[in-house]
């Protein structure tokens, strides 16, 4: 099986992985990443943006590149829009159809997560999310409502999307879902291309999901994982853990956010392709560390559907990685420091 490039991480952080502001110590910090740095956050694609850079006076321009970026990433690839282009795959009724080269990318990405995970992380999710409730963005979503029927149904499996170039052939009926990988890969594509064009270092954080570009601060960009989602200025509910990563990405999966209820059911977000339902919620979160956050992000999301077997397969590809179970004992593996040892970097 391929393997996703390990990531660099040294000190602990969190589960809802944010990064810590510039300028103000984090929780058991001894201090700020650097008085030179500057962060802006909004809220695009259905979630928290967060973006940091090492020369302030680049921070305007980095935040224009980056909203171009999100805007172009939701106009091809979200589920939400009528218009969008992943949407107007559905008249297509399985002929081959030519994508733009931005969604083809983001498929391709969604693709190499389906064979790095075997098929754990499957982008043909998209009937089955609408079928449990999760049909509108998120903030749209009823947190209670009326029971539905849960069918346990494999989806129609990744290995039936066929993509030469942009050229993207797969059965009529199936409906793509990206959002196990865009958010990932848009935050490895903007950091890159911000650092890039603007000589700087990058962080750029959606909904957690991290990636990192150019050259860092000194001891690394700090980050806190967290069990509970918080503002970064706030000491966290629950376990959590100070960071720092230099390169590469981190992501975090949880069972606990993006969650709703139907009947006596309490649904979530991450699908098992086997059964079209959420996966047993073994795991609260999973956050890794990785090459790219794209890399971490298929990793921690197959974790949660593995199960307890998560913990010797990513072991065995030697990422770093941090896990909370349901009742809220934490493992770390691959050289992901302790939480007792993370608080006190």
């Amino acid at each position: 099986m391929p393997r996703p490039a390990g990531g660099t991480v040294a000190g602990p952080a969190t589960d809802a992985a944010d990064p810590v502001p510039p300028g103000a110590a984090g929780p058991a910090s001894s201090a700020p990443n650097g008085a030179d740095e500057a962060s802006a956050s909004w809220r695009a694609l259905g979630t928290l943006v967060q973006l940091v850079v090492t020369e302030p006076d680049r921070l305007d321009e980095a935040r224009r590149l980056l909203e171009a970026d999100l805007a172009d990433v939701d106009a091809a690839c979200s589920r939400f829009r009528a218009d969008s282009e992943i949407c107007r795959l559905k008249a297509e009724g399985g002929r081959t159809t030519q994508v733009s080269p931005l969604l083809a990318e983001a498929i391709a990405v969604a693709l190499r997560a389906a064979r790095l995970t075997q098929g754990d992380v499957d982008p043909t999710v998209g009937a089955a999310m609408s079928a449990i409730g999760y049909d509108r963005d998120f903030e749209q979503v009823k947190p209670i409502g009326p029971s539905i029927k849960l069918i346990i149904r494999k989806v129609p499996g990744w290995r039936e999307v066929h993509l030469e170039g942009r050229s993207l052939t797969m059965p009529a009926g199936v409906r793509l879902d990206l959002g196990a990988t865009a958010k990932a890969w848009a935050a490895d594509r903007s950091a890159a291309r911000i650092a890039s064009r603007l000589g700087c270092g990058v962080l750029v954080s959606l909904g957690g999901d991290i990636a990192v570009a150019g050259p860092s601060p000194d001891g690394g960009w700090r980050v806190r994982v967290q069990d509970v989602t918080g503002s970064a200025d706030e000491t966290p509910e629950g376990p959590y853990a100070l960071i720092a990563i230099r390169d590469g990405g981190l992501a975090t999966s949880s069972t606990a956010a993006r969650r709703w209820q139907r009947g006596g059911d309490v649904l979530h977000h991450i699908l098992d392709p086997r059964t079209g339902l959420p996966a047993e919620p073994v795991w609260r979160t999973v956050s890794v560390a990785a090459g790219t956050c794209a890399d971490a992000n298929a990793a921690s999301t197959a974790a949660v559907i593995r199960g307890r077997a998560a913990l010797g397969w990513l072991a065995g590809l030697g990422l770093p990685s941090r896990l909370v179970d349901a009742t809220g004992v934490v493992f770390t593996l691959a050289g992901w420091p302790d939480d007792s040892e993370a608080k006190q970097k």
